[in-house]
């Protein structure tokens, strides 16, 4: 079995790849298994906190044991994750999946989050820890495939055959739309934070991708930069 460990960023389109990811019949996917353990190790006030935790194991290395490395019948094993709930938790399973780092312009992804967060630290961008997990890959000769969400939206078709190479499985043509709504992947968060990609059918650009950004986190965003650009140079080029 193939296991796809998708680290991103919040506010990415990270929830539409993985319904992309949904289409494949020869894939399961998998919504954040770390989200309840980070909330409670950081005490993170996020919206509907307590009914994540009470839904879901918090104990992160039983999350790791028993659903990321679980069995399943599945060829392909998606698992989305956001990269700042990797704290607390023995990494070594990084080893054995294959890494896909998904990243996205610091600028859109901040204004974006500051829609649902209040007093947003780098922790929340999860842009850090991006890095920091690139890193430590590349010390142990385990190079992440690494694309940009912008890459996707430009070119869906051509970028998602390029991913499927990189990852090394058949480009699928499934991949490509979906049906609106809720779906049975979707975590019991989706009703705060998943309104926009319940109603879209395919990767397209929003509207609010260009929405400026707060002056007072402008630092943050020239923070977050520094380690984007290392991670977009290593990314997949839709054209190159």
């Amino acid at each position: 079995m193939k296991r796809i460990n998708l680290l991103s960023g919040p506010r990415n389109i990270s929830t539409a790849l993985m319904y992309s990811f949904a289409q494949r019949k020869d894939t399961i996917v998998i919504d954040e298994p770390l989200y309840a353990h980070y909330l409670l190790v950081t005490n993170a006030d996020h919206p509907g906190r307590e009914e994540v935790i009470a839904c879901m194991e918090t104990d992160g290395n039983k999350v790791i044991n028993d659903i990321i490395l679980g069995d399943y019948d599945n060829e392909i094993l998606f698992i989305k994750q956001m990269t700042h709930h990797l704290i607390d938790v023995n990494e070594s399973f990084l080893e054995k999946v294959i890494n896909l780092i998904l990243i996205r312009n610091p600028a859109q992804l901040i204004s974006s989050l500051a829609l649902v967060l209040n007093n947003i630290q780098i922790r929340d961008t999860g842009i850090k820890r991006q890095y920091e997990i690139y890193k430590k890959l590349i010390s142990l000769n385990l190079k992440p495939v690494i694309i940009d969400s912008d890459e996707i939206l430009n070119s869906p078709e051509i970028s998602l055959t390029k991913l499927c190479k990189a990852l090394e499985i058949p480009f699928d043509n499934s991949m490509l739309k979906w049906n609106p709504g809720k779906r049975k992947e979707d975590g019991i968060w989706a009703k705060h934070w998943y309104e926009n990609v319940h109603k879209s059918t395919c990767f397209e650009k929003q509207d609010t991708g260009g929405r400026k950004l707060p002056d007072d986190l402008i630092p943050l965003y020239e923070e977050c930069m520094i380690y984007y650009n290392e991670l977009s140079s290593q990314s997949i080029k839709v054209y190159e």
